[in-house]
């Protein structure tokens, strides 16, 4: 099958709609960077029959800048991040963590982005200071703004107060902060410290939560508070992490990839990982990922595919049977192309066409062995050389005509 074709007639594919009913056949006109609510008479069409669209990934936790850094050696648990915090010092010494630190912030903070756009993710929270590379137009996923952050009760020294920076930040906004990631006394005795000063909330979004009990839970979900999710940090480090079953249920829960110095190699992963610990299922983990940590993080133009919402789109063949395990079960190199604002930014090379009507130029790359078109302004080569599994290929694919572009499915 010709899966990208210029055609007059209409072009066929299932849109995923994030709830318990799972894919649905419908329209999906993209109309200036978003979904639009009808079709175009006069439209670009591209035929995606037999392949699922869902909405881009929400990673509702991130270091940006920290995922070159090599991690710390794996050895026995620690009983909260602030043990962990105190034995990296001593990791900062070695030459391999040293030269990753000494490259330019913003050339790293492109590449963790990169890397999670690689892996389906077009929004991500950034949980450290802003900086100035953050706000460049072409940066490659979009990011959460106008928010409230701490670092971590007991880490004061790094990042605004707890107090003034909860208090600074408007109820309808979000407000970050590490808390209970641990399993120890410490641990479990953050969230009445956060309640305690007050910063306890239906904004307040607590991240890790390790070390919460079934009565902090409780407290949770009745402050309208809610947690992220980073499984594969909380076991790495901690040797083990939260029962995400009640929160999830209540609507309280997000998914994070952390970042590769301490979690997961993407969001993706982390999610396959979930399904395959039986922690909960596809359609669940999939939810953390889009209208789940939309609405936590305040963000309605994302995590769906409802009219008006940003176009940012992953694509995936249709394996057949569960929808949502189409995307859920597999790895960063099967996706078929990955969307922001209706425009691809990594696709295969089938693909081609559909950069070249939206004039972007495209350069052939290989993502874990397999080949991919990358848009030019991801190409750079210092930013390439940060990326395992990323390379250039020989060529380039030029620029070509400008078009309109609608993507109609069934």
């Amino acid at each position: 099958m010709d899966v990208l074709q210029a055609a007059l007639d209409v072009s066929l594919c299932r849109a995923v709609s994030v709830t318990p009913e799972g894919a649905s056949r419908a329209p999906l006109p993209i109309r200036a960077g978003r979904i639009g609510s009808s079709l175009a008479a006069r439209a670009w069409r591209i035929d995606l029959r037999d392949h699922l669209i869902f909405p881009g990934l929400v990673n509702a936790h991130e270091h940006l800048h920290i995922n070159a850094v090599p991690p710390l050696r794996r050895g026995a648990p620690f009983p909260n991040s602030y043990a962990w915090i105190a034995a990296f010092q001593a990791h900062f010494a070695e030459p391999a963590v040293a030269a990753a630190l000494q490259r330019p912030k913003a050339l790293r903070l492109r590449h963790g982005a990169l890397k999670n756009l690689l892996a389906g993710t077009t929004c991500v929270a950034h949980h450290d200071p802003w900086h100035a590379a953050l706000d460049a137009m072409d940066f490659p996923v979009a990011l959460l703004r106008d928010y409230g952050w701490s670092y971590a009760l007991g880490w004061p020294g790094y990042g605004p107060p707890v107090p003034s920076s909860f208090a600074a930040t408007p109820a309808d906004r979000p407000w970050l902060i590490h808390l209970a990631e641990g399993t120890d006394a410490t641990a479990q005795a953050e969230l009445d410290q956060l309640d305690q000063l007050g910063c306890l909330a239906a904004n307040s979004v607590l991240v890790h939560g390790v070390g919460l009990r079934e009565r902090d839970i409780d407290r949770v979900i009745a402050s309208g508070a809610a947690v992220v999710w980073c499984p594969t940090s909380n076991h790495a480090l901690l040797g083990r992490s939260l029962d995400p079953r009640r929160l999830c249920a209540a609507g309280r829960l997000a998914l994070g990839s952390d970042s590769r110095l301490s979690g997961a190699r993407d969001l993706l992963d982390e999610m396959r990982g979930v399904v395959a610990r039986g922690e909960l299922g596809p359609m669940q983990v999939l939810e953390l990922a889009t209208v789940a940590a939309a609405r936590i993080l305040r963000l309605p133009s994302r995590g769906s595919l409802a009219p008006g919402a940003r176009a940012d789109l992953v694509i995936v063949e249709d394996r057949g049977g569960d929808a949502a395990g189409s995307l859920t079960g597999i790895r960063r190199s099967d996706l078929r192309a990955v969307v922001r604002d209706g425009v691809p930014h990594i696709a295969d090379p089938d693909f081609a066409e559909w950069f070249a009507a939206t004039g972007v130029e495209a350069v052939p790359v290989t993502l874990d062995g397999k080949p991919k078109l990358l848009a030019a302004p991801l190409a750079d080569p210092a930013l390439l050389a940060l990326e395992p599994g990323l390379e250039q290929a020989a060529g380039r694919n030029g620029r070509a005509r400008d078009a309109s572009l609608e993507a109609r499915c069934y």
